[in-house]
């Protein structure tokens, strides 16, 4: 009976111990001061089972910066590593720099409810994958990273196809445009010259078999794109196309704007 007792006293004493180590845990929760393991999934007790406390170690939280680009090299997607002024890299500087000016032209476009916001973001989705094959050059790739940065040309017919259905919208083309129209307008030819500074980038890539063919025809397709809203976006915000003339250095010119701000050949 004298060991009974002990034994339930014990007990009251451990369980004592363990909610005070609890709360402890909690405030230090609060402070963000958290132990490195806590204890949980506690097992009920029971004459015929072992008390016990399993240890869990605490998520780590990811850091955004590694360190290991320090001395001037990155690594590709086969995990090869190259200097950071390599052509890849130029590549993906561009497609990245392409897809911000993008989201810039998107926070533009939403402010006026424009009707092609869902596609530049739909875009934007598929420079991404654009990226994944750049940063996975051939002549390092495996076959298990092939499969996992394929590109298809199903995306390009889908440019082709929503250039088609903005320019039933737009005036025929008959002369050289000036990027204007506007700051939406203007975002997006923004957006399409860095669109063809990207596809001079990836050129070479291509031109060596390093990537697939098809993100080139994409790219260039992209800007075509670009082009055709920025004139669909000046039409909705009642701006005109300012037409390339050539200065006349005889102090004339053959052409003036008429009321709506597009500029005319003179009769």
């Amino acid at each position: 009976k004298r060991l009974k007792f002990s034994a339930i006293r014990l007990w009251h004493k451990y369980t004592q111990l363990l909610k005070m180590l609890q709360n402890i845990s909690r405030r230090l929760l609060v402070l963000n001061l958290a132990p490195v393991f806590r204890a949980s999934q506690i097992r009920p007790y029971s004459d015929k089972n072992t008390k016990s406390v399993k240890f869990q170690p605490a998520p780590k939280k990811l850091k955004i910066y590694t360190k290991t680009g320090d001395k001037g090299t990155s690594s590709l997607f086969t995990g090869e590593r190259r200097s950071k002024n390599d052509q890849v890299f130029e590549a993906l500087g561009a497609t990245d720099e392409l897809s911000s000016n993008i989201g810039l032209a998107i926070g533009y476009a939403e402010e006026k409810n424009h009707p092609y916001v869902s596609q530049l973001q739909r875009i934007q989705c598929i420079l991404q994958d654009i990226g994944s094959c750049v940063a996975t050059p051939y002549s390092s790739a495996r076959e298990s990273h092939l499969q996992k940065v394929g590109f298809s040309g199903r995306h390009t017919e889908e440019l082709e196809e929503w250039i088609d259905q903005y320019t039933d919208e737009l005036p025929q083309l008959t002369n050289f445009i000036l990027p204007g129209g506007g700051i939406i307008s203007s975002q997006i030819h923004v957006c399409r010259a860095v669109c063809r500074r990207a596809e001079r980038r990836i050129s070479p890539l291509v031109a060596e078999s390093e990537c697939d063919p098809e993100t080139l025809k994409y790219v260039n397709r992209l800007s075509d794109f670009l082009f055709t809203i920025a004139r669909f976006a000046a039409k909705l915000e009642g701006r005109g196309e300012t037409i390339y003339t050539r200065p006349d250095t005889r102090g004339g010119s053959d052409y003036s704007t008429t009321a709506d701000g597009v500029w005319k050949k003179k009769k």
